[in-house]
């Protein structure tokens, strides 16, 4: 009797660790949709102000001075929220896996930095 009570134990146990799990990772994945539409959002103002910094030229220098200014910017931003991004799904991926610690450490597994 006693071990069919420790199943039940370890299988409320698992079933909350599933749900903290899930509530964790659907947190991170909104935060990131979020931050992806942000990023969006700038990005069609940044390339909006670049056609109309680019319509309003008067020159063939200024145009191009304009479109390799708009280049460098988009690139970094890019890289930018593709690093931030990054993190946010490691700290998601985190955050899922914790309610799981306990039961993999009582297996000898230990969790990845």
């Amino acid at each position: 009797m006693k071990s069919f009570e420790d199943m039940q134990v370890f299988g409320k146990e698992g079933f909350e660790a599933m749900v903290a799990s899930g509530t964790a990772m659907t947190k991170g994945l909104q935060a990131i949709a979020q931050e992806v539409a942000d990023y969006s959002r700038k990005s069609v103002e940044l390339g909006q102000g670049a056609f109309e910094k680019v319509t309003a030229a008067r020159s063939f220098e200024r145009v191009l001075e304009v479109q390799q200014g708009y280049a460098k910017e988009a690139y970094e931003t890019f890289v930018a929220q593709a690093t931030k991004l990054n993190e946010m799904y490691t700290a998601a991926a985190k955050e899922a896996y914790k309610p799981y610690e306990a039961t993999f450490a009582a297996f000898g597994v230990k969790a990845p930095k």
